[in-house]
């Protein structure tokens, strides 16, 4: 299975999700059969009934999606490597025939070509000095494919943070609601602010859980492709010290 695939199935369970919990915190209200059988709420209808503080729900919501097709296209166009590239570029070298590998290297967009190719422009120099060389581009090519991964993570942690804020603000309404209708307490002073409480705790659970979810998925992909760069990198400075290379 695919990076790709596995991370919308994700995001369409997430979303699924969503929906069945909104529409469960709902039908929880005490009456809520009862209105349910005039009219039934949307989804926007339903978010709209948390507050306002859905709105940086949403936001947090939106950024992790963003974050998370970006990472995508991302670590799919880094993961992709030709098996016979080391084997490749060892011939080469053993034969004398640097230039090819270098063109092997420029003609492919990996982050492991990248690497040997920076070891490439540092033949003839002493072994440290090209291992040094390496180990910076190595670093770079780290830093491109884990680039916004620290925003799922703090996606992740804070909008759930964001739900139970939202749950509180709805506790405070329903007793506010209550001082005001006195004595005379009926379902519908508490039912904004029971909607309230639901639905942002909901919300931010669920937002959370994505963003969550996503940043250990594509840390699985981004520790494979990290491993494949670190095994490029050794094997090239085997091949150079090879006795037929020297």
């Amino acid at each position: 299975m695919s990076i790709t695939h596995l991370l919308l199935q994700t995001t369409t369970t997430a979303a699924t999700t969503v929906v069945d919990t909104l529409h469960k915190s709902a039908a929880a209200i005490p009456g809520a059969e009862a209105v349910k059988t005039e009219t039934s709420l949307s989804l926007m209808e339903l978010i709209v009934k948390g507050g306002y503080i859905m709105i940086p729900i949403a936001g947090l919501l939106f950024l992790a999606l963003y974050v998370l097709v970006e990472r995508i296209i991302a670590l799919t166009k880094a993961s992709k490597h030709d098996k016979n590239f080391m084997a490749i570029i060892k011939d080469n070298v053993l034969n004398g025939n640097i230039a090819a590998a270098v063109t092997l290297c420029k003609s492919s967009d990996s982050p492991q070509a990248a690497v040997v190719g920076k070891g490439l422009s540092r033949l003839g120099k002493p072994m440290a000095e090209i291992r040094e060389a390496m180990e910076s581009a190595g670093r770079e090519q780290i830093y491109r494919i884990e680039r916004n991964m620290i925003v799922l993570n703090i996606v992740g942690r804070i909008a759930p943070m964001f739900g139970f804020v939202g749950t509180i603000i709805g506790v405070v309404k329903i007793f506010y609601d209550i001082s005001l209708a006195g004595g005379d307490i009926k379902i519908d002073t508490i039912s904004h602010g029971l909607y309230q409480k639901m639905i942002t705790s909901a919300g931010g659970l669920i937002v959370g859980i994505l963003a969550f979810a996503s940043y250990h998925i594509l840390n699985i992909v981004i520790e494979k492709i990290i491993h494949r760069i670190e095994s490029s990198a050794s094997q090239f400075l085997d091949i150079l010290n090879e006795p037929s290379h020297k």
